[in-house]
Formats: structure tokens, sequence, C-alpha cells
């Protein structure tokens, strides 16, 4: 990849920093403000997750990256309804302590 990836990995971890801060101010599983911030950059980060080279990617095996690209789609495009408050909650809960852990790591190598 010709293009630096860095700035879109610090983004990345951004955007899970503003997730944590949206989360302090309330639940967004009951406050549509707060959701709607949450699940926009959730959208940000799954895009730029997309800039990442592969071959920094694969060196994370235990990061799904391509679940990571199809949730952006079905966030933009909320195929049929299937994304709720609930669902990005979990999300957030079950991955993105990970997903910072490895972009991290990429960054300090």
């Amino acid at each position: 990849m010709s293009k630096d990836w860095k700035p879109y990995a610090r983004h990345i971890l951004d955007c899970i920093t503003k997730i944590r801060r949206i989360e302090d101010r309330g639940d967004i599983a009951t406050d549509d403000i707060l959701y709607d911030a949450a699940v926009r950059n959730l959208q940000t980060l799954s895009e730029a997750t997309q800039r990442l080279p592969d071959a920094r990617k694969v060196e994370y095996p235990q990061i799904p990256w391509s679940e990571i690209s199809g949730f952006r789609n079905i966030l933009v495009h909320n195929y049929l309804g299937d994304i709720d408050p609930e669902t990005v909650k979990r999300v957030i809960k079950e991955n993105l302590e990970e997903l910072a852990t490895a972009v991290k790591a990429m960054l300090d190598d």
C-alpha cells in the first residue's frame, strides 16, 4: 500500500476513545443522540480498518477484519433493520478493547 496507513490507525484509536467517552455520558440503548454518535464512530473506525495494509492485518488474526468491514456495511445501509442499540452495545463491549490493543501494537512496531 503506497499511502501511509498510520493516520488511519490513529483515527481508529481516536474513534474508540470517543466511543468510550460517549458511553460515559449515558446508555446508548436508551439515548438516541448517544446511540447515533456511537454508531457514527463505529462506522468511521470500520472504514479506517479498510485502509490498513493486509500485510499488517495478517499479523493479528484474532481480529475479525472482514467482519469489521461487513459491520460497516450493515451500519451504513442498515440492511433489513439488522442493527439495534443492544447489538451496538454488545459490539462495543466485546470487540473494541482487542481492536485497540492490536492497532496500538501495529503502531508500535
